[in-house]
């Protein structure tokens, strides 16, 4: 674990955040952890399971429930913030995948998070991931340009939507708004 003196910014800032959340249920404390670790959640969750969204989206709300909740059990002693969080989320996803299970499994849930296997020799998966990133592409570019930036920003770029709102200049509800709608767009194209 990193001394304080060692720490970055961003990890002071997380530290205070939780421990606003502990001690006093602060919440624009947790809506700063909220919109950081969010989309980093469910990154973390989609590149174990691409095309479960489902499954992130879960993971991500069960993750921050706990958060909230739990935020007086943090010992920054033990773990920095995203250690812990990213903890609760590897637990979260294992637990989702068990409760969610419609049949028994050899699959070890200890090993979930375990090297993928390379299936590029696999013609039909190949010719799958052509056309998804032929839809994609294709969505995008009939999208407008403020949405395709404020999308490419939060998904390729990896930033919060706090992170782009600042990038770009907007209010924070601006740039929620465009994403959601450029998701919608999205999400309509490819059912075409």
């Amino acid at each position: 674990m990193a001394t304080v003196e060692n720490r970055k910014p961003e990890q002071i800032q997380h530290l205070n955040d939780i421990k606003s959340v502990a001690d006093t249920r602060d919440r624009k404390a947790f809506e700063r952890l909220f919109d950081h670790f969010v989309p980093l959640l469910r990154a973390f969750s989609l590149s174990a399971q691409p095309g479960a969204y489902i499954l992130a989206d879960e993971v991500a709300q069960e993750v921050m429930i706990k958060v909230w909740k739990k935020a007086h059990t943090y010992n920054p002693d033990v773990a920095s913030v995203s250690t812990w969080i990213f903890t609760l989320a590897r637990n979260a996803r294992i637990d989702y995948l068990r409760k969610n299970s419609r049949h028994q499994s050899d699959i070890d849930p200890e090993n979930v998070w375990g090297d993928l296997v390379d299936e590029g020799n696999d013609p039909f998966l190949a010719a799958q991931q052509k056309r998804n990133e032929t839809m994609i592409r294709d969505s995008l570019a009939e999208l407008p340009e403020e949405q395709k930036t404020a999308l490419m920003k939060v998904y390729m770029e990896g930033k919060t939507h706090k992170e782009v709102a600042t990038d770009l200049g907007l209010p924070l509800g601006t740039v929620k708004s465009r994403i959601r709608l450029a998701l919608h767009k999205m999400a309509i194209s490819v059912t075409r």
